[in-house]
């Protein structure tokens, strides 16, 4: 009931869209539990808005740091716990972004082994700057 209530308070503006960033949809961050809060939320929100509707509203491009925990792309693993979970509870059209990165990572890693390193920039090291760094925190203690 809860999670209809935020589903609710969502759907209707009543709440801002930005606090799904505190859900990190992931094996290890979530319980059985958390997992079928948010299966009912989407649910809800599917069901509210449409499906269409909530895709574009989770597709917003200023909103997407704001839903990075719920459609990680930090490690494969993660991923594909998401695509998976969106579709075992029947919001699989919410993973397209999530299945285009999955099946394009092993492209971006090669790109990235066989790019040539950045040329170092043109400031002087880091070290001169890291001493005046550890004498201001040193004579602040």
């Amino acid at each position: 009931n809860v999670a209809k209530f935020f589903s609710h308070l969502l759907h209707s503006d009543a709440l801002p869209w930005n606090l799904l960033e505190y859900i990190r949809l992931s094996e290890e961050e979530t319980t059985s539990s958390s997992r079928i809060f948010i299966k009912i939320l989407f649910q809800q929100l599917s069901e509210f808005l449409g499906l269409r509707t909530l895709r574009a509203r989770l597709n917003e491009e200023d909103m997407q740091i704001y839903f990075d925990g719920l459609f990680p792309r930090d490690n494969p693993k993660n991923t594909r716990f998401a695509i998976n979970f969106f579709t075992s509870i029947g919001l699989g059209g919410l993973t397209d972004g999530l299945r285009e990165y999955l099946k394009n990572m092993p492209k971006m890693v090669m790109q990235q082994q066989s790019a040539p390193p950045p040329p170092p920039p043109g400031r002087p090291p880091r070290g001169g700057s890291s001493s005046s760094s550890s004498s201001s925190s040193s004579s602040s203690s």
